[in-house]
């Protein structure tokens, strides 16, 4: 029996649709009688042709042991569905129910915040501090303890709901006074919030413990990005080895110490060659899809092949392997319908899809993933509003670069003075306050939104802090929900803003190349003759009208 991931939603997509629909597939290729519970008729895996059995059920403990028990099922698959299934998977297991793969007390282990890191202090890998608080007077002792900015979130949360990144007190008492009530009921859980630090995927395949299986795919933006939000590299172009060997490590580690068999997915953060854990999640994760069609090797035949006891060959040697290109993976976001939504990018997950393509290198497959998502490269008008001292210090070669490629420069009061102080010619533009006669003004940048005469809109705000209300009056907001609203180009962050320049600097056209034609299906030569006649007119002369010429 193999678990949905019921409705789409943010945080809970098509990527976990796909990996119910392997294992299904993977089962039926084995002999194996299925039964899949899903209540999401967009899905794949409820066509009525995946599975032997089907049933249109909410995925609940009630709902799912009253299914097993009607189907005599020998076990159940719960790890391709997301966090739902998951979260059933102790109460399953406390009804007799088989789960098929890691032990559910293992998985507990892992979804407890105080196992977990009792368990990584004990095989000594590393974690950023953290604290469960029930309190303002604890959370504010601890946060000056450990120094901001903290991350903070509501217990129980799925893909970041609520969470947030606080860089000061105000900030801290703000958000613990609006956002959630803190008690003994309703602790929260808050942890150090390491800047400039570099955030890497894990996905793995173990048997007994044993990791047979390894990928390692880097983050484009830096660490306090949702992973569901980020931009995906594999295989990773900018790791030192030493991360690499030190991530790979420490993977082993604990798969052995949680005793996995099956896929798990592990997210660390690394900051000059140290590395620590922040999440470990014992199921399929939203990336595995991505890996598998870039690797070419499915892991999720892997993992169920390992969970039934089916013998799995070990690969690959390195968690990098050698591919002769370079995937990128892009989220996909639906904020032009969000009314009033602000499009940046932080700790709580916001995109509703994602894009991937292939290039041989990362600039050619971003600027392609790009594109795919509506995204338009610009043509002539480039405006910069950049918040902080240090990223318009770390943008300055890019946009030097933007101005030697021939683009017209346009910027806010404050980048304009940095980019002129640095030899850059810019035209200065400022976001007016009111509708009024000004708004018509040459240096207006709402008009230049508004009449679409801008192609792209780099804005990176200071700091992606607690959005407070008083942020979604700031000038920085409103402009930014212009060019959403206005179909502007928009790019709010660093990282992703600096490799966009880099690329479209190298960018010339788009070829469609052979990596491009990547599916997960196989071609078989069928018996048959085609009269090539119809499809190549004038093939046949007068001298030679023959069957075989023409065949």
């Amino acid at each position: 029996m193999v678990l949905g991931s019921g409705v789409y939603r943010i945080g809970s997509s098509v990527e976990f649709d796909w990996c119910a629909v392997r294992a299904i597939r993977t089962l039926r290729s084995r002999g194996v009688k299925t039964v899949m519970v899903n209540y999401n008729p967009e899905t794949v895996s409820t066509d009525y042709d995946e599975a032997d059995r089907l049933y249109f059920e909410n995925i609940n403990l009630e709902r799912i042991l009253d299914i097993y028990e009607a189907e005599s099922s020998s076990g159940v698959v719960i790890a391709m569905g997301g966090q739902t299934p998951n979260n059933i998977a102790l109460p399953l297991h406390r009804q007799n129910v088989k789960i098929l793969g890691t032990s559910p007390e293992m998985i507990d282990t892992a979804e407890n915040r105080y196992k977990f890191s009792r368990m990584l202090d004990q095989i000594d890998v590393d974690q950023p501090l953290w604290k469960e608080l029930t309190s303002f007077s604890e959370a504010g002792e601890f946060c000056e303890k450990v120094g901001y900015p903290v991350l903070v979130r509501p217990s129980y949360v799925l893909s970041g709901a609520a969470m947030n990144v606080v860089y000061s007190p105000d900030d801290l008492a703000n958000y613990l006074g609006q956002a959630t009530a803190v008690s003994r009921e309703h602790p929260v859980v808050i942890s150090k919030y390491i800047e400039d630090a570099k955030e890497i995927e894990m996905d793995a395949i173990a048997v007994n413990g044993k990791m047979v299986m390894h990928v390692v795919s880097e983050h484009v933006e830096n660490a306090g990005v949702h992973s569901g939000d980020a931009t995906l590299i594999l295989p990773p172009q900018d790791l030192d080895p030493e991360t690499i060997r030190k991530i790979e490590v420490a993977t082993a580690k604990i798969g052995q110490a949680l005793d996995v068999t099956g896929c798990y997915n592990i997210q660390f953060i690394a900051k000059d060659n140290e590395i620590k854990v922040i999440e470990c999640n014992l199921r399929a994760s939203r990336s595995m899809p991505f890996v598998s069609k870039v690797m070419e090797v499915d892991l999720i035949e892997m993992a169920t092949n390992a969970m039934l006891g089916f013998p799995v060959e070990a690969y690959p040697e390195s968690p990098i392997p050698k591919t002769g290109y370079v995937g990128i993976k892009v989220p996909q976001f639906s904020f032009s319908r969000l009314s009033g939504a602000d499009p940046i990018l932080g700790v709580e997950m916001a995109s509703t899809g994602e894009v991937a393509c292939f290039g041989k290198d990362k600039y050619d497959a971003y600027i392609k993933a790009l594109v795919s998502t509506g995204f338009t490269l610009p043509k002539k008008n480039i405006l910069l509003s950049i918040g902080s001292f240090k990223e318009k210090q770390e943008m300055l070669p890019a946009v030097k670069r933007l101005r030697s490629l021939g683009y017209n420069l346009f910027a806010t009061s404050g980048t304009a003075d940095f980019m002129s102080e640095h030899g850059v010619p810019v035209k200065y533009l400022e976001a007016l306050e009111d509708d009024n006669d000004n708004q018509k003004s040459e240096y207006s940048l709402n008009q230049h939104l508004a009449n679409n005469l801008i192609d792209l809109y780099i804005n990176l705000p200071s700091k992606n802090r607690y959005r407070r209300p008083a942020s979604y009056v700031s000038k920085g907001y409103r402009t930014r929900r212009m060019a959403v609203d206005f179909s502007v180009p928009l790019i709010t962050n660093v990282k992703c803003a600096k490799l966009f320049v880099e690329a479209l600097a190298r960018h010339k056209e788009i070829e469609i190349e052979s990596v491009d034609y990547k599916a997960s299906n196989r071609t078989v030569t069928l018996p048959g003759l085609i009269n090539i006649q119809t499809l190549v007119p004038g093939i046949t002369t007068a001298a030679s009208k023959d069957f075989e010429n023409v065949s």
